[in-house]
């Protein structure tokens, strides 16, 4: 899939849409959502429970297959994949960043940073990981199990076991939601130090503070991209979530009251 033309961008998500059966009848978790996140783009996103934030992270990173719209990755539609391509795409161009971090217990920070390559049925090149884990800041831990590891710095193993591949794009999905506040500020501060130098990133998270390290928040209501803030500031934010929560709760007690 790479390379690509400079002016492409990482990711693009057009009328993108997921349905699914509930309990009361069809539940429309993305309702036409679009979305474009240039290289080198920090993107948050963020909205109530329930708003189709998870939804939307896992259409965008293949993970789930929408109900209709489309995905494109740096130009190439996912949807055109069959199930095998997918899962060579998932391992080779995306990159993914869990809050349980999912390091294997049994392995070395570099043994797990280099565990994609080894799946794909690569040779990981030993000198370009350790050049990577010290991008992240634990090129003397490289030989620690992850029990030997702080949150902070199982997560920073994490997020260099997803860039081990050189994805398009990284994905987040709460990356600092199992930190402290310290180890939290270190993995954004790293997150957007990242995407400066040129990798696209997608973060789902309902923290402000998370968010005002991103280049812009998109917020959802409903299923639908309902506003977005450019350089966001984490009042700004709180301030938006605080309206969307009020206006969520106003409607399910409306649906109530029927």
């Amino acid at each position: 899939m790479r390379p690509q033309p400079a002016e492409s961008p990482a990711l693009k998500v057009h009328d993108l849409r997921h349905e699914y059966d509930g309990e009361s009848g069809i539940v429309h978790a993305l309702r036409g959502v679009e979305l474009n996140v240039a290289r080198s783009e920090f993107v948050a996103i963020m909205g109530p429970s329930g708003s189709g934030k998870t939804t939307l992270l896992n259409c965008a990173a293949g993970l789930q297959r929408p109900t209709g719209g489309s995905v494109e990755l740096a130009g190439s539609p996912l949807e055109d994949l069959g199930e095998a391509e997918l899962a060579r795409v998932r391992r080779r161009e995306l990159g993914f960043v869990f809050q349980s971090f999912n390091l294997l217990p049994a392995l070395s920070v570099i043994e797990n940073v280099e565990l994609p390559l080894r799946l794909d049925g690569k040779k990981p090149d030993r000198e370009a990981t350790l050049a990577l884990l010290d991008r992240v800041g634990l090129v003397n831990r490289a030989m620690h199990r992850p029990d030997q590891l702080s949150g902070g710095q199982q997560q920073r193993a994490a997020i260099a076991r997803a860039l081990v591949t050189r994805p398009q794009i990284v994905f987040a999905d709460e990356p600092t939601g199992a930190l402290d506040i310290r180890s939290a500020h270190a993995v954004l501060t790293l997150l957007r130090g990242l995407s400066d130098q040129g990798q696209a990133m997608v973060m789902v998270t309902h923290d402000p503070v998370a968010a005002a390290f991103s280049n812009r928040a998109l917020f959802l209501a409903d299923g639908r991209v309902v506003s977005q803030l450019e350089a966001p500031d984490a009042r700004a934010v709180a301030a938006r979530m605080a309206d969307l929560v009020e206006s969520a709760e106003f409607s399910a007690d409306q649906r109530g009251a029927r």
